[in-house]
């Protein structure tokens, strides 16, 4: 296993660490050199995605939630601030999500389970893993850029947003659409499932409302068209091109109004390894 960790990465070395950005060496994206070297390595049997001696479960696929590349520099005493709407998709509908990665994988074999840097034809070759980690983990639909802050600021941060975001109402979210991103230096493309229709109009909203919490701390705001989403898998370098296609190709089978809707349950914030609850909606 530690021979599989090393190979593929631990991926908690890709989530927020315990320690300030200025002591982590994972902050900037890697070099095309070290991706390239990682997509030359054979892939692993299925069978060591579960240790010996263990009931299914794999610690190093497991990663904290939400890790983030970052595209801000190091400097002392800086933390990565994320504010999301946790997302899980509903039971109903994860099978038919998994299927439709399963199906894609083989026209992109680059793609990379989100959070993990183990391959997504991997998964494929075992169905139940492939429901458990690709689709079964919670997602996020980004409210906010993630920007480093001091940590002086975080006390503030925290409360303003929650001063913000305060009493929201239940709504329903459509993850209507599947769609292809790449980040803003085109290091990483990601293939998520986009928010078009229901529940578009109240994200879009508390968007605004944590980008005024960003203006009054000096912290960059989000982008002037917001296209809320969750991502799925990702694969090194913009490679939005073919995965386009093929996501275009595999979309014209099923015809389905969404991929799947899931309520609205709350807002929360991880700054370093700390994880702040801004709003919660009870499920009375």
């Amino acid at each position: 296993m530690d021979a599989l960790i090393a190979s593929y990465g631990d991926d908690s070395s890709d989530s927020d660490s315990e320690v300030p950005l200025s002591a982590r060496t994972d902050a900037v994206p890697a070099s095309n050199k070290q991706s390239t070297a990682r997509k030359k390595l054979p892939p692993p049997p299925v069978s060591l995605l579960t240790p010996p001696n263990s009931i299914g479960s794999t610690d190093f696929f497991q990663p904290s939630q939400p890790s983030r590349l970052r595209s801000f520099p190091h400097v002392e005493g800086n933390y990565a601030v994320h504010v999301y709407i946790p997302v899980h998709i509903p039971p109903a509908s994860k099978k038919e999500v998994a299927l439709f990665l399963k199906q894609l994988s083989p026209l992109v074999p680059d793609l990379h389970v989100v959070d993990a840097d183990v391959p997504l034809n991997i998964l494929c070759q075992d169905e139940q893993k492939l429901e458990q980690f690709a689709v079964g983990r919670e997602f996020h639909v980004s409210l906010g850029r993630t920007v480093p802050i001091r940590v002086h600021q975080i006390d503030s941060v925290v409360s303003m947003l929650r001063q913000k975001l305060q009493s929201p109402r239940r709504y329903w979210i459509d993850f209507n659409k599947w769609e292809v991103f790449v980040n803003d230096d085109q290091t990483r493309t990601f293939l998520s499932i986009e928010v078009v229709t229901g529940g578009l109009a109240e994200i879009k909203k508390q968007i605004h409302s944590v980008d005024e919490v960003y203006r009054l701390h000096n912290l960059p705001q989000f982008y002037k068209d917001p296209r809320p989403h969750i991502s799925l898998a990702w694969a090194f370098g913009d490679i939005s091109g073919s995965l386009k296609r093929a996501v275009e190709e595999e979309a014209r089978r099923p015809v389905l109004k969404r991929v799947f809707t899931c309520k609205f349950s709350g807002i929360e914030c991880k700054i370093g390894n700390k994880t702040y609850r801004i709003c919660k909606i009870s499920d009375d």
